[in-house]
């Protein structure tokens, strides 16, 4: 009488090869997949001065732009028949030495619409490769010699052909939607660029401010110590960017980086910052692009945000 045995897998080599199976189709979503998957966020809060009209406002951010991603391109110059009252742009528009290209192509359709924008730090250097396993022993760090970007360029066709105001350590005031607003803003916290000691006399050189008159507050960096400092100085709701909304988070549970000091809970979405005894709304936008030494999002898609803003009781 013949035996025939047969010995199965060992558990452990299943266990293996299942999370090896998980991580590639992770992997083929977070890169081939949803970094394609733009979508508009709706949301709304109170932040205008008592009395006024509300505002619809588009939340842009984190762009990264590469003169080849078409795709982004087109979706950024589609947000244009959302009909914004205002444009809040918080930075890091260029990814690549060519990167004013594409953000020509993306932001045209917006010419004429007020707007205001701030300064990232990949709107002056080119991104360089990063060990993505750095971001967890805290936010990142300068490259030196990184190429610098024609930021100047930039500049130029955000106020010169579109008519948005700089907002880099200083204020401004509008007219949006009929009624005036005031601004002010930081460039980038996370390089230390921030002034925040010239704010209070950029805001005064406005002139006096009407009791019908909203404020303001854009930054690129959500650092708490310009939350704080924006909260102070009378902001009825503050814009950030930069965090990605941590560009690849656990689902169920959500960032897991935010590269900057604001808490995970807040890298993403619309909350609100206390201090000083008042609270406003805070929305941090995860932005639409990602640097091109990094192509992938995972539960966090690429977003921009349509905000309306109405008069606080």
């Amino acid at each position: 009488m013949s035996v025939t045995s047969t010995r199965s897998a060992h558990p452990a080599l299943i266990a293996l090869g299942a999370v090896g199976a998980v991580g590639a189709a992770a992997a083929v979503w977070g890169i081939g997949i949803e970094r394609y998957l733009f979508t508009v966020r709706e949301a709304s809060a109170q932040a205008l001065a008592p009395g006024s009209a509300p505002l619809r406002v588009l939340h842009v951010s984190d762009a990264h732009m590469a003169p080849w991603q078409h795709r982004k391109q087109d979706w950024l110059a589609s947000l244009a028949q959302l009909q914004p009252d205002l444009v809040v742009n918080t930075g890091d528009n260029l990814g690549h030495r060519d990167g004013l290209e594409g953000i020509r192509r993306a932001f045209e359709p917006f010419a004429g619409i007020p707007g205001v924008f701030v300064h990232g730090s990949n709107d002056v250097s080119e991104p360089s490769p990063r060990n993505p396993l750095r971001y967890f022993s805290g936010p990142s760090k300068r490259h030196r010699s990184a190429p610098p970007l024609d930021t100047a360029a930039m500049d130029s066709f955000f106020t010169d052909e579109l008519g948005w105001a700089d907002l880099n350590n200083t204020a401004a005031r509008l007219t949006v939607a009929g009624g005036a607003v005031d601004f002010f803003g930081v460039d980038d916290a996370h390089r230390d660029w921030d002034r925040l000691d010239d704010l209070p006399k950029a805001i005064e050189s406005l002139g006096a401010r009407d009791a019908g008159t909203s404020v303001l507050g854009v930054t690129h960096a959500p650092y708490r110590r310009v939350l704080d400092r924006f909260v102070d100085l009378g902001a009825g709701a503050v814009f950030g960017g930069h965090t990605h909304g941590g560009q690849v988070c656990l689902p169920g549970y959500g960032a897991l980086v935010a590269n900057c000091d604001i808490p995970l809970k807040q890298a993403k979405g619309l909350s609100t910052w206390s201090h000083g005894g008042r609270t406003v709304p805070l929305n941090v936008s995860a932005g639409c692009g990602h640097s091109i030494y990094a192509p992938v999002r995972f539960a966090c898609r690429p977003e921009a945000t349509l905000l309306t803003l109405t008069a606080a009781e």
